[in-house]
């Protein structure tokens, strides 16, 4: 009898313990919540502040609360700030993103922290490689165009808030052309470049690459894909995972391949490969800027301009384009098979209306806009795509190191944009052409 009593206090006893321990573990974290809370108010009035250096010190401590952080200072000000600068520069150094406050999207700049995070949470990482910097107003034409007609839409911005680790990092900084008007006026364009997303694991290790612009619509169907291959592969033995990436890029390139030949079937075109067999190699001083502008519809319509007027040497050596296997006018005719799903939302075009001049006509604007992306779409998916589709169908970029990032981003800049590496000029300037002008003014 006294071991029962004693079995049933030492039971009660424990049941105690398990009762006082549950409740503090459930009144904690409201508890942490409320000081942090109250911190980050805190820091968001002292970011806002006129004191650089307080204002400096804030926003470093608020981007160490990610999300939350730039949800706080977004919350705080976001009546003021559609017309006060000040402050949306402040929350573009909280998120490291231009036009922030059309996004609200948190981006890392060290990859290491990135894949930290995307260990923690689970969600693969979406990497942006592009020319200059993605919280600098004239980083590469394509770049912005991404803060425009992506990152503020409501879908693309949801889906990189839940379910992506987002990351950018410059390829190198972007070509500027100023054009002094005498006046006070001045001009400032950036030339050449161009941008990708990389879907990474949490080890850094490369599953697909989005090159280029997309519509929103296109660009969220590419990143659920991708999406669904680094689950699949997280559910996958070590040993079958080379196995399983393979099969996914031969996959997609089927799908690809089949859309293309029902395309050019409804434009009552010749069937030819979605790809062909030619290998591109290419010297770096053999591509000219001109040439690299090209690629891209969107991009070119900014560049082109200025290209035409602006005195460089011809190539001596003109590679074949990979966009050749369609007249100008057929890829036109192509876009507009899908020009109903390519559309810009509210989000977009509030960003738009800002920064147009009051004399430009909106509608015109947005119609020639969304044409450009059209365009581009089907070219990056049907080319540019279809290319990084059969380099991992072949098994390649896929050490276990970060080696393959590094490969895969330099083989793309290489051979894709036309925009390699070991060119420190970007096809502006040929080595082997007199120009009367000394080295040192280049």
């Amino acid at each position: 009898m006294m071991l029962v009593k004693k079995t049933l206090a030492n039971s009660s006893f424990t049941l105690l313990s398990l009762s006082a321990i549950t409740i503090f573990a459930i009144s904690s974290p409201p508890a942490a919540r409320a000081s942090d809370q109250l911190s980050i108010d805190s820091l968001v009035q002292q970011a806002a502040s006129p004191d650089q250096a307080t204002s400096q010190q804030a926003i470093a401590k608020l981007r160490e609360f990610k999300n939350a952080g730039v949800d706080a200072f977004w919350n705080a000000y976001q009546k003021d700030l559609p017309n006060n600068p000040q402050l949306r520069a402040t929350l573009d150094a909280i998120c490291q993103q231009k036009d922030c406050d059309a996004s609200r999207l948190y981006w890392y700049k060290d990859l290491e922290a990135a894949k930290t995070a995307s260990k923690e949470s689970g969600k693969p990482i979406l990497s942006l490689r592009l020319l200059g910097n993605l919280n600098d107003e004239l980083s590469c034409a394509n770049s912005r165009f991404f803060r425009t007609a992506l990152y503020p839409n409501a879908g693309v911005s949801q889906l990189l808030r839940d379910r992506f680790i987002l990351h950018w990092q410059s390829e190198r900084p972007v070509p500027k052309v100023t054009i002094d008007f005498g006046d006070g006026r001045k001009l400032e364009q950036t030339l050449t470049g161009n941008s990708i997303h990389y879907v990474l694991d949490s080890d850094g290790r490369p599953i697909d690459a989005i090159p280029g612009l997309y519509s929103p619509q296109a660009f969220m169907e590419n990143l659920k894909d991708a999406e669904g291959a680094v689950k699949l592969l997280n559910n996958t033995d070590v040993k079958l995972r080379r196995e399983v990436l393979v099969k996914y890029h031969r996959d997609q390139l089927a799908k690809l391949e089949k859309n293309w030949r029902s395309d050019l079937m409804r434009l009552r075109l010749p069937a030819q490969p979605l790809l062909n067999n030619q290998v591109i190699a290419i010297a770096p001083t053999n591509v000219d800027a001109m040439i690299a502008s090209r690629l891209t519809v969107g991009k070119m319509a900014v560049e082109l301009p200025t290209l035409t007027r602006t005195p460089m040497p011809i190539s001596e050596v003109i590679p074949p384009s990979p966009f050749a296997k369609l007249s100008d006018a057929n890829w036109a005719r192509l876009a507009r098979l899908y020009q109903n799903r390519v559309y810009l939302d509210q989000g977009s075009l509030r960003l738009m209306e800002r920064k147009l001049s009051t004399s430009a006509s909106m509608p015109s604007v947005v119609n020639s806009f969304e044409r450009a992306i059209s365009q581009d779409t089907v070219r990056n998916e049907y080319v540019f795509h279809a290319q990084i589709h059969r380099w991992f169908a072949n098994g390649e970029f896929m050490n276990s190191d970060a080696t393959s990032l590094a490969a895969l981003n330099r083989r793309v800049y290489d051979q894709l944009f036309l925009t390699p590496a070991s060119d420190p000029w970007l096809g502006l300037v040929n080595d082997n052409v007199y120009t009367g002008i000394s080295k040192v003014n280049y």
